[in-house]
Formats: structure tokens, sequence, C-alpha cells
């Protein structure tokens, strides 16, 4: 039964309304009718009624003396995050390629509810395992509660531990086969009913900064992208594949430079999945001479779209850049917000050689208004003297010389930098169309914003560990986090939601569960699904749990949300 409201011209009256099954076909049946519903507010006769019904229900009573706060708590716990996490854990075979894993192995504690564990905790509040520890007691992780700190070091240790000298065949010159190659190659079997070959893959890398020592061998000094030239360094590469799938992550010695790592991370997706024809996407600080015919070799034959240097490159700045030709628009100035960005594309072929020139109207705008701007401020301080100029990187690339210490504005400078407004250039051994071409590669973006995600989620900073096994086991944590993001973001646009990420996590965050006791019993009060909290559960496949549980004694003290708030 339910009050229902039925509108008779002008006015509202306040039904009481029964549901039933008859001849096959529900049909509703009104009780009562209590009167017109603006009396009954008026009069308060409305509110009378629902708490004298109200001393008839238990649950209501209990959220209402808890709202009160005539009712003592006794833990208060964040469940939303573990039913979606656990069961994306689960559905992405995550669980039981783990579990399988170490079933040879003897340890006295769960580590596939540790390595569950650390995963969820980067999702949730990144930080350092110490954190992870300490974090725990607020969430119901199945088995967490008997964790300790020791046994999060140790299942690091574990993923990142150096496999028999049997299976080292295709590892890169950079560093060992790893526990955590074995999960990498086994998830990409889970899914291969669906996935059953890779056409194109994503390639970056990204440096993350030590405040200690940096393991053994792994931390060194190296060009770092964080601009902490004075820290150790590990370098971190990442391969997606063409639906943005976290694929693998490479972990190297922070000295290993870019330009070397694509040739052995090419080789070893073939030795690893299996991968027959493949085209890498990779950007211009992976592209030598050398790399271009490496990938071109007849024992290799992959193709590729390369992003080009176009500042350095001379083949580049002097025959593709100066090349005349109409572009083609591929996609317009925007009129919404939500248009794609402005984009156009012209073939150049050099010899056998193919280039592909791209142009975004907005960013040559956006890269003419920076520079004026630099000019412009370059004047203001020629006129006040120019000794601190040259400390200055935005400034020098304008400045000439015209003495042993004084500076005037180069305007050939100025005009060679106009050239590259607005533009990249690619090259290709591909017959894609020029636009599928340049399409592809803004796909590379994806892992950018992987690496964006990576310095939150792979906030492995700070890093404490003295040992490079366990380094490298706590920066895989993050990548297998980021594989369960983007499972659920994959899995959220299919369904036409496009969600912040960070409210994601806040309103999973806020789903809780208390704990209090009335009358010698306990019962599980839940909060109210908040945002996008509902839309995430009904996503991922978890019934909301009950708003009022009786909690049995026995699962009191450190019970689980398995036991709690069955997931339905």
């Amino acid at each position: 039964m339910f009050f229902r409201t039925k509108t008779s011209g002008p006015r509202s009256y306040l039904q009481i309304v029964e549901n039933r099954w008859e001849d096959g076909r529900p049909r509703q049946r009104v009780i009562a009718t209590l009167g017109r519903l603006d009396q009954l507010q008026q009069s308060g006769h409305l509110d009378g009624l629902l708490v004298s019904g109200a001393r008839l229900s238990r649950n209501v009573l209990l959220l209402s003396a808890h709202a009160k706060g005539q009712l003592p708590s006794i833990t208060t716990r964040h469940i939303g995050p573990v039913l979606v996490f656990e069961r994306l854990w689960q559905q992405t075979g995550c669980q039981r390629v783990v579990q399988q894993l170490l079933e040879a192995r003897r340890f006295e504690f769960d580590v596939e509810r540790a390595v569950f564990l650390t995963v969820l905790h980067r999702l949730v509040h990144p930080g350092s395992d110490r954190a992870a520890d300490k974090w725990k007691a607020d969430y119901p992780i199945a088995g967490g509660d008997v964790l300790q700190l020791h046994h999060l070091y140790r299942a690091m240790a574990w993923l990142g531990e150096e496999l028999s000298h049997d299976q080292q065949t295709g590892k890169t010159p950079f560093a060992p086969r790893c526990t955590k190659d074995r999960i990498e190659e086994d998830l990409f079997a889970h899914r291969r009913d669906l996935f059953t070959d890779l056409h194109l893959v994503f390639f970056d890398t990204t440096s993350i900064c030590f405040e200690g020592e940096g393991g053994q061998d792994i931390g060194q000094r190296g060009f770092s992208k964080d601009h902490r030239p004075d820290l150790y360094q590990m370098v971190v590469g990442a391969v997606l594949d063409g639906q943005g799938r976290p694929l693998c992550c490479e972990l190297w010695p922070g000295n290993t430079a870019d330009v070397t790592t694509l040739i052995p991370v090419v080789d070893r997706l073939r030795t690893r999945f299996g991968v027959r024809r493949v085209c890498i996407v990779a950007d211009r600080g992976m592209i030598s001479q050398e790399t271009i015919k490496a990938l071109e070799q007849d024992d290799r034959g992959w193709q590729y779209i390369l992003g080009a240097r176009m500042r350095t490159q001379n083949e580049v700045k002097d025959d593709v850049l100066s090349r005349a030709g109409r572009y083609r628009v591929v996609h317009p100035s925007r009129i919404k917000s939500d248009d794609p960005s402005p984009l156009q594309v012209k073939e150049v072929r050099v010899d056998d050689r193919r280039y592909i020139v791209c142009r975004n109207d907005d960013e040559a705008r956006k890269d003419a208004a920076d520079r004026e701007a630099i000019v412009a401020a370059l004047r203001a301080q020629l006129q006040r003297g120019d000794k601190s100029l040259v400390g200055n990187k935005g400034y020098r690339r304008y400045l000439g010389g015209v003495g042993a210490d004084h500076f005037r504005i180069d305007e050939s400078k100025v005009a060679e930098d106009a050239r590259y407004d607005g533009k990249w250039v690619l090259r290709t051994n591909t017959e894609l169309d020029s636009a599928e071409v340049a399409l592809q590669y803004k796909q590379l973006w994806t892992v950018e914003q992987w690496f964006r995600s990576s310095k939150t989620l792979l906030q492995t900073r700070p890093i404490y560990h003295r040992c490079d096994g366990t380094i490298r086991g706590h920066v895989f944590c993050s990548f297998l986090a980021l594989v369960l993001r983007q499972e659920l973001q994959s899995r959220l646009e299919a369904r036409g939601h496009e969600f912040e990420w960070a409210d994601v996590i806040a309103d999973l965050d806020r789903l809780q569960v208390v704990k209090v006791e009335q009358d010698d019993k306990r019962f599980l009060l839940r909060s109210e699904v908040q945002g996008t909290c509902g839309t995430v559960l009904q996503t991922v496949g978890v019934a909301i749990p009950p708003t009022v549980q009786q909690a049995e004694p026995i699962a009191l003290e450190g019970g689980t949300a398995h036991s709690a708030t069955p997931a339905g």
C-alpha cells in the first residue's frame, strides 16, 4: 500500500491505495480517501497520522532515533567503493588471475586480499602503503581487518618479484620479467574471447620521482618530466589497446631514454600477447631514424603512426612544413562547447616517406596570442635592462645579440615560431586516410590522460620502499587500479553517462553503513544514495543495500560488506 494524490479540478486529495494481482494483471484499489491534501497539511493531521504509524515500524523508529542522536553509533564504514570495485575486481578477472598465480605459494596471509586493498586505496585515496594500512579501518574489505602493514609490503614484493631464469624470454634490456608481467598476460588472455587480436596500440612514458634512494637499481637520475632532476626517479611506460584499455606497463630505471624504449616494447608485444600485426601509435619523443628503420625491418614490418619533431628535424622543418597545398577540413570550428576540436589535415610525401600535417585553428590562435604576450613583455623588459633576460626560457627563444652584454628581439625568430602555430606533424607507413591517421594519433592523448590520472592514481609518492621488487609491485597496483577505473568508465559511457571521476568516487564514498544498538540488538543503517552513486551501482550490477538491516552479533566487530550489506 502507498499514498497517492488524486487531482480533481483545482484540488488534490490524499488517498491510500493498494496494489494487487487480479485476473493475471496488476490492479489498484482505493482503501480510503483521507481528505483534501492542503487542509491535511495545514491542520497538521497528516503529520500526526505519519508519526502515529511510525510507532509501529521498527525501521522508521530506528532511523528517527538515530537522526535525533538517541542511538550510539558503534562503527561507521564507507561501503560504496567496496561494493563497486570488488565486483569489478572479480568481473575483470583480476581476482582469479592473482589467486591462480598464488596457488603454488604458501603465504601465511591472504596476498590477493592485500593486493585488492592496495588497489582500492589507490582508487579512493591514493597514497603510500603505510597510509593504506590506516585507511582500511573505515572500509569493510573482506579479509582486510586481519592484514597488517608488513603484509602489504610482502604483497608488493611478490608482485615485483623476478621470475625464474627459464621465464625471462622476451624481457626488455632494461628490466627483468616479474610476477606483474604474468598478471598482465593472464588478464589479456581472460578477455581474448571478446578482443581476440590487437590492431592498434598506444605507447607513452612518464617519470616518477622518489624521495628516498629509489631501490637498488631502478632509482636513477635522468630527464625528469616532474622537473625534479635532483631526485632519483623511475620511468613508467604504458601500452593501451585501441579501446583505451590498459594492456601492460613497463617499469625501467630512471636514466632510460624514451627513444630507446619503443622497439623493445614492440618486440615484447609479439612475445607476450601473440600479436602478429599491429599499428603502433607513439609520441615524437620515441622517434629516431634508427627506431623507424627497426620498425620497418622485414622481420617486423609493423605499421606506425609517429609524432615528428617539427623544430629539430630538418626534413620536417624545411621540406614538409614548407610544402604548398590546401588543408582538408576534418572537424570545423566549434559551435558548441562539446563539439570536436577543430582539425585540418594535409598529406605531404618526401620521396617514399609519408607525412600528415595537422592544424587546429583554436590552438593556432592561442599560440599566437601567447607569443604576442611574451614579446610584449620582452619589449617592456628590454627598456628597463636586459641582463636578466637570458635566464628566462620564454624570453630567450626570441632574443638575438647586439654585442657582448646586450640583447634585442630577433624578429626572424618570432616569424619562425609562428610557422608552428596550432600544428603537429605525423609520419606513418600506413595506407589509412590522412584524416584517420590524425584521429588515431589524437587517441594517444588517452594515454597522456592515463598518465595525468596516474600522477594521482599512480600517486606512488611518497615511495619509501628500499627494494626494486617492492617498488615495482607498488607502482603496478596503480596500474591495476587504472584497469578497474577504465572498466567502470567504459561501462558508464556505453550507457550514455559522462561523469567526472572525482564525483563518482566522492558519491560512492558517501554511501555509508552505521552500526547502532537498540534493545540488546544491533542494526546496520544505510545512508542515503546521493549523486552518481545509484547509477554507478546499477551499471556494475550491484543492488543497493537495505536502508535498515539487523546485524548478527558474530559479524559486528570487523564485519565485511559481504556479510553486512549483501550486493544482491
